[in-house]
């Protein structure tokens, strides 16, 4: 990423506070701090944020957790809980589901008949859950389960649709999970990355079954709550956008450049998730790259402008990114790489360039999955010492 601009620094650090106030692992560990626990606890944890809140749970009831199954996507399980005694941690497809999506689906059925009746298991659920792990229905393979996938991706499909989709083809969701461990006593958690924070939408309704009732331990308004005050606490003027960021990502991109053009604040913050029209042969970048993108076109010349976009799970889209953060100069830093930024937006190839203007944002696995971030900052740049 660009050094040397203070105010990257600052969005930066903000974000750095949004994800911490949804960390997997501190949500869990509050959320079961004090609670008396009796007999031994059986986990299943599913989903980007699995492993921290996994974590979180451990911390919280110690040598209670008796086993468990963690399931997350590659390199978001650390060697401490891979190395704890009882518990089986699994890697699986994202976003594409893969062959182990189907092998953690036969694990969790061998977890689910190893529970004890009577026993406590305490379900951990959050985005991603979908394509990592899978219990398909009579006659539906692999290929099947690809193609909504892949139709979700050419035809935009609406997550409403998408879930109706995905239940069809599938034992364990849209509530069917927790009949599963049929004679157990469950309590579920969540951490939402979907609008409303339904359970009947996260994960394409894991946890929405008559007589359970999942407490959420992290949202997207925890964030960017906690983003709007870290902002205020530092004399910046903020300005919250009154809905989730949603739709084609270019569009939204112009118009959270020109909120902050003509708004009285300093900072503009918006979270959701937007959407990208795949061309039949898309580059490397995800929908925050993309919208990062669209946005430097937006604000080009602006010296005043710096943004950033990019995913609470730290990896947009199949890239190893996060986001990005995209200031005035960003375009004549790509036009100076020979890369024509409206090019790079049609052929949904935003990572490249970005790489290239010194502006994408790498993470690594944060623990956490509440949706995606924008915050939008006017502010004099200060120049570097020469």
């Amino acid at each position: 990423m660009t050094p040397a601009d203070p105010r990257r620094a600052l969005l930066l650090d903000l974000f750095r506070t949004g994800l911490a106030a949804v960390d997997g692992r501190r949500r869990m560990r509050a959320a079961l701090a004090g609670e008396p626990v009796v007999g031994p606890v059986s986990v299943f944890a599913a989903g980007k944020a699995a492993a921290s809140m996994t974590l979180g749970v451990i911390d919280a009831l110690g040598a209670a957790v008796a086993r468990g199954l963690v399931v997350a996507p590659d390199d978001a399980i650390p060697a401490e809980l891979q190395a704890r005694p009882g518990l089986r941690c699994l890697e699986a497809g994202h976003p594409r589901p893969d062959e182990r999506t189907l092998a953690a689906g036969e694990a969790l059925l061998e977890f689910a008949s190893g529970t004890v009746p009577g026993g406590l298991v305490l379900l951990l659920v959050s985005g991603g859950a979908s394509a990592l792990v899978e219990v398909p229905a009579p006659g539906v393979g692999l290929a099947e389960l690809r193609a909504v996938f892949e139709r979700s991706l050419d035809e935009r499909l609406d997550i409403a649709e998408l879930n109706r989709e995905r239940c069809a083809l599938s034992r364990i969701k849209g509530g069917r999970l927790p009949g599963l461990f049929a004679g157990a006593r469950l309590e579920a958690f969540m951490i939402s990355d979907v609008p409303h924070d339904d359970p009947a939408v996260l994960a394409s309704g894991l946890l929405d079954a008559p007589g359970l009732r999942p407490r959420l331990v992290g949202t997207l308004d925890d964030a960017l709550e906690a983003i709007a005050r870290a902002a205020a606490a530092q004399g910046l003027r903020s300005l919250r956008g009154t809905a989730r960021l949603a739709g084609d990502a270019e569009a939204a991109a112009r118009r959270v450049c020109h909120e902050l053009a003509v708004a009285d604040a300093d900072l503009v913050v918006h979270g959701g998730e937007t959407t990208v029209r795949l061309p039949a042969r898309p580059g490397r970048g995800g929908r925050c790259q993309h919208f990062a993108a669209a946005a430097a076109r937006a604000i080009a010349g602006h010296t005043d402008f710096v943004l950033l976009a990019a995913g609470t799970d730290g990896r947009d889209g199949d890239s190893e990114d996060a986001g990005a953060i995209v200031d005035g100069g960003t375009v004549t830093r790509a036009a100076d790489a020979g890369i024509e930024i409206a090019e790079a937006l049609r052929s949904a190839d935003s990572g490249p360039l970005l790489e290239a203007t010194g502006d994408l944002l790498h993470t690594g696995p944060t623990g956490t999955n509440v949706g995606d971030v924008v915050l939008a900052l006017r502010q004099p740049g200060i120049s570097a010492p020469m």
